[in-house]
């Protein structure tokens, strides 16, 4: 079985966790192939096993059965840029901080590649938003997980984006900026501008305004089988386009449409884990004072 590893940077208490995963995975004659800048960061810090194999961008991940993401949820979102097309189950395993998609512990490594090698787990499909510009901005990574992101840059006014679904007008939004957020990612930067959470399985996209000039105007929720494109005014000649943790600065006149890929993002998804449990652990759903252990009173 050939498994991929990328990740990130972590605190030096996780060193023995991330030696006894690798020496694991070894053990259990699992064909090892770290990320080369990830390869070089472990390598200062522990003795890798021979054998192990690196790759980066160039190389392609074909043949791999399994991708573990260490780190926290934007290394989760990296790993999807990785991994692309080839739809490969991608496990997060979480040394970052809030670890919504990364769900795995440090102290649950070891179970957790158990549940793998055993199949014990499920995989869960997630839509992915496409970006198109014109001129091109993101390359052959022109898709993101979480949302798409239209900003004011170097300015303190506010941008006019002029918004269309399907080549129908929508609606000017006088606004710091504007999200499409996919249902991934109506749990990160669209529900702190107050867009509702949807499950992970819906087919839809969150429309929501950044500090919007109007209040009147809200979140709006849209088929994911619409094509929404974008005209930018402002001030200034030059804004910023986010997609996921990539950002571009391009200048007005540009034109953008974003859809749902033709690929999902697959996670894996272990057996005491899903959505519902997350959002209770995560975003402490449920919790009360009076009711400090969440059960239904």
């Amino acid at each position: 079985m050939k498994i991929a590893i990328l990740g990130k940077p972590f605190s030096d208490d996780l060193t023995p966790a991330m030696r006894e995963m690798i020496n694991e995975l070894v053990r259990r004659q699992a064909e090892v192939s770290i990320l080369e800048s990830f390869h070089a960061y472990l390598s200062e810090r522990m003795e890798l096993p021979a054998g192990i194999t690196t790759f980066n961008r160039s190389n392609s991940l074909q043949g791999t059965r399994f991708v573990l993401s260490i780190g926290g949820d934007g290394t989760l979102l990296d790993t999807v840029t990785y991994v692309g097309s080839l739809q490969i189950p991608i496990l997060g395993i979480n040394t970052g901080r809030l670890g919504f998609l990364a769900t795995i512990s440090p102290d649950r490594i070891l179970p957790a590649l158990d549940s793998l090698f055993k199949g014990h787990f499920v995989l869960e499909d997630r839509s992915l938003i496409r970006v198109d510009t014109d001129p091109d901005t993101f390359g052959s990574i022109n898709f993101g997980l979480n949302e798409f992101s239209i900003l004011k840059r170097d300015t303190s006014s506010m941008i006019v984006v002029h918004t269309y679904i399907d080549g129908e007008y929508l609606n000017s939004y006088w606004a710091d900026g504007l999200i499409v957020a996919t249902p991934t990612g109506s749990t990160g930067y669209s529900l702190s501008c107050g867009g509702p959470v949807m499950l992970p399985q819906t087919n839809n996209f969150i429309i929501a305004p950044v500090c919007p000039h109007n209040l009147n105007v809200r979140p709006l929720i849209v088929s994911d089988r619409s094509v929404i494109s974008f005209e930018i005014e402002g001030r200034s000649n030059n804004f910023l386009l986010s997609l996921d943790s990539r950002s571009e600065t391009v200048e007005a006149g540009i034109q953008i449409a974003v859809r749902r890929e033709n690929f999902n993002a697959r996670l894996v998804k272990l057996n005491h884990v899903n959505f519902l449990s997350t959002l209770r652990s995560k975003l402490n759903w449920g919790l009360d004072r009076r009711n400090p252990a969440g059960i239904p009173i």
